[in-house]
């Protein structure tokens, strides 16, 4: 079996700020933002692959695993090509991948956790508030409607919380996102702090 990508997984629910730690977690050395929405964001909409996914994320559901983990698996490949990441020295930052314990399995043979920060945060309406500010800010029509909005916190709970209980319980570090984005960054990065795992020693600093 071909070595496993190295990884440090985000969790939360829809509007708890993933993406944005993420680009940021992803700027420093020796680490890559690797965002399942931006993916497939960046699909033409008029292609097969971006009708599919547009069939799915207007009704504020999951893409199909297969699709999804393929996609990922082509979205690595590219990465690597033109030089973006390179598996023997940086550290992935998944951000939005595994959604389904279906996912998590597909993923297994492929990638190393090294841990998986789970952002939390208990105020539903501040997180659905937050996500249709987003979505008038970056123009994303699949964040604008309440219900839709509404309805992707249903499918987390449904489908996409359970995926925590697949990883090692030492893995998961609980990060309370509630606060600024320089707040909960300092946060992320002290608990990161705690892994020890020698893979990690010197990147994230």
């Amino acid at each position: 079996m071909a070595e496993r990508y190295r990884c440090i997984m985000l969790f939360g629910a829809p509007g708890v700020g993933k993406g944005t730690q993420g680009k940021m977690l992803g700027e420093l050395e020796g680490f890559v933002h690797l965002a399942t929405g931006d993916m497939f964001r960046g699909l033409d909409q008029e292609s097969e692959l971006g009708q599919e996914f547009l069939k799915y994320s207007t009704r504020g559901e999951l893409v199909p695993d297969e699709f999804t983990v393929r996609l990922w698996q082509q979205h690595v490949a590219d990465l690597v090509g033109n030089g973006h990441y390179d598996p023997s020295r940086d550290i992935l930052f998944l951000d939005g991948i595994p959604r389904t314990v279906t996912q998590a399995e597909k993923l297994d043979p492929l990638v190393e956790p090294l841990a998986v920060v789970h952002l939390r945060a208990q105020d539903l309406d501040e997180m659905v508030h937050r996500m249709k500010l987003r979505a008038e800010k970056e123009g994303r029509p699949d964040d604008a409607d309440e219900a839709v909005i509404r309805r992707r916190f249903e499918v987390y709970e449904e489908e996409t919380s359970p995926v925590l209980g697949h990883y090692d319980a030492g893995l998961i570090l609980e990060i309370d996102a509630i606060g600024s984005i320089e707040e909960v960054f300092d946060r992320i990065q002290e608990a990161l702090k705690s892994v020890e795992d020698e893979q990690l020693s010197g990147t994230s600093r």
